[in-house]
């Protein structure tokens, strides 16, 4: 690995999570230093282990991101360990319950778009406020191909990672004097516990049927992997992608490109 993020900040929300957690890995591993935030009582153990291994520095911080003064928090932690933040991954989601949409609970909507919409916007504030004062910064938000596409078991999530791709071209645009690149990936498949939970959800009685399935319908054949996912963020968050913003990038196997 290359140094490309040496004596950089980066702050990641679903730290405890797979991708979250394997981008965590990825930015230590080329230099910057990490706060890795996520609820209470997630595996944020896991990730700072992980980090470790990899030779990064990493701070962690409990937070509700549907909170603002919890968001808030995140960031005086961030600047107050690191003194700024230079990368900001907006990665914090939840699958929500899966099932039919003439079933689905009002409470898990309420649930799904306060975590996957009103805590990416609350993050894209203060974040962005911070940057601001900073003279820049890159933020790369986790959208889906759920976003892009119907999807029946799940139509909550998938419309909640459409808002996710609105918030993203709106923020590059109001961000765009202030040095601040805005972008978003929309992962397919990917091998990670929110997939095991989506599988379930869809055939609680087979769900490695469902995993093949989906497998089998991708171009590739495969669900993703995490670190290919994290990738493609270190990618956005670097000075390769200085004329990117407001970008929605796939990483999907090929499945949007039928």
């Amino acid at each position: 690995m290359t140094d490309r993020f040496e004596g950089k900040v980066v702050v990641i929300t679903g730290a405890a999570g797979g991708i979250g957690r394997a981008t965590a890995v990825r930015f230590a591993s080329e230099g910057a230093r990490i706060l890795a935030v996520d609820l209470p009582n997630s595996d944020l153990d896991e990730t700072v282990a992980a980090v470790q291994r990899a030779g990064g520095d990493i701070a962690t911080h409990e937070a509700d991101v549907t909170v603002a003064g919890q968001v808030e928090g995140y960031v005086r932690a961030a600047l107050d360990r690191f003194g700024r933040i230079d990368v900001f991954f907006n990665n914090a989601g939840i699958e929500g319950w899966v099932g039919s949409l003439l079933d689905y609970p009002e409470d898990e909507f309420d649930r799904v778009f306060a975590v996957n919409v009103k805590g990416v916007f609350l993050g894209l504030q203060a974040v962005g406020r911070a940057m601001q004062q900073a003279g820049g910064g890159a933020i790369i938000n986790t959208a889906s191909v759920a976003g892009l596409q119907a999807t029946a078991a799940a139509a909550p999530y998938g419309a909640s990672k459409s808002a996710v791709v609105g918030l993203t071209k709106s923020a590059a645009i109001a961000f765009v004097d202030d040095g601040i690149r805005v972008n978003a990936i929309c992962p397919g498949p990917i091998e990670t516990r929110m997939m095991r939970a989506m599988e379930r959800g869809v055939n609680p009685d087979d769900p490695e049927a469902v995993h093949r399935n989906l497998a089998a319908s991708t171009p590739m054949g495969r669900y993703g992997e995490a670190e290919e996912i994290a990738a493609m963020v270190a990618f956005l968050a670097s000075d390769d992608a200085s004329y990117i913003t407001g970008g929605i990038y796939n990483v999907d196997g090929g499945t949007r490109a039928r």
